[in-house]
């Protein structure tokens, strides 16, 4: 990471992030002109997927205490950029956008693909466990001494004497 740059607090700063709304602010708004007949379809579609990227980033923020389910949501931000740019290219096809409306949009999705891209492969960077706010608790930060008599075997997490 580059130095001098703050340590991000919030998933609202994080730059993909606000990629991503601009992105689904940019679609909600020429998805307006679309026919009434694709409201419950290619309308509905191309929204959803483009909403999902911002969203699954903001929820990937909330798993970063568990590194592979922070990495997942990222995983699924991008699986639904890609969407967004599929339902892009079928509005596109069907005459809805333009080739010079879409070009941008593509490109930001690319962009946005490319920023993820990099979140995963540091992922430990966004997932350090020096950032956690509680102290482990007592009873997981040592093990029973193996040389110890006491075995915990012995007893059976299965047994209806409580």
């Amino acid at each position: 990471m580059a130095e001098g740059l703050p340590y991000v607090q919030s998933f609202r700063e994080l730059v993909v992030y606000g990629k991503a709304r601009q992105l689904t602010q940019s679609i909600f708004q020429l998805s307006q002109h679309f026919p009434r007949e694709e409201a419950y379809s290619l309308t509905d579609q191309i929204r959803r997927a483009s909403r999902s990227v911002g969203a699954n980033i903001a929820e990937s923020w909330g798993k970063r205490g568990y590194e592979r389910h922070f990495v997942s949501k990222l995983t699924d931000a991008d699986s639904e950029q890609l969407e967004t740019q599929h339902w892009l290219e079928v509005a596109t096809d069907c005459g809805y956008l333009t080739r010079e409306q879409v070009q941008p949009l593509l490109r930001a999705c690319e962009e946005i693909g490319r920023l993820l891209g990099g979140m995963i492969a540091r992922s430990d960077a966004f997932c350090n466990p020096a950032t956690l706010r509680e102290p482990p608790p007592a009873y997981l930060t040592s093990l029973p001494d193996e040389s110890s008599s006491t075995e915990i075997s012995s007893f059976s997490l299965l047994s209806t004497d409580y």
